[in-house]
């Protein structure tokens, strides 16, 4: 399993915004790419900060994600309102209660 983590820094006037704009995308495209487990987002209180938290089935799938004609059009959008700054790699721990 790949673990895409993409930190992301905004204005906070524009977090609930972007937030609205990563759900939307979430739900009627990433859930539609194959090899798609999951995804979280993690708001900071502060406004400042999201983070995308995603899972796929291997590097491949994130490929294809990258280059699907819908995110294309869809990161320049995002990149309107973000720094985007992208983490790519395999769990190596996970430690649970």
């Amino acid at each position: 399993m790949t673990t895409l983590m993409i930190p992301l820094t905004i204005d906070p006037a524009n977090q609930r915004q972007v937030l609205d704009m990563l759900r939307d995308n979430i739900n009627t495209v990433i859930r539609t790419l194959d090899g798609w487990i999951a995804t979280n987002l993690i708001a900071s209180a502060d406004g400042t900060r999201i983070v995308i938290h995603s899972q796929w089935r291997d590097v491949a799938a994130v490929d294809t994600m990258r280059t699907d004609p819908r995110m294309v059009a869809y990161y320049p959008k995002l990149a309107a309102l973000a720094t985007i700054d992208p983490i790519m790699g395999e769990v190596v721990e996970a430690a649970r209660a």
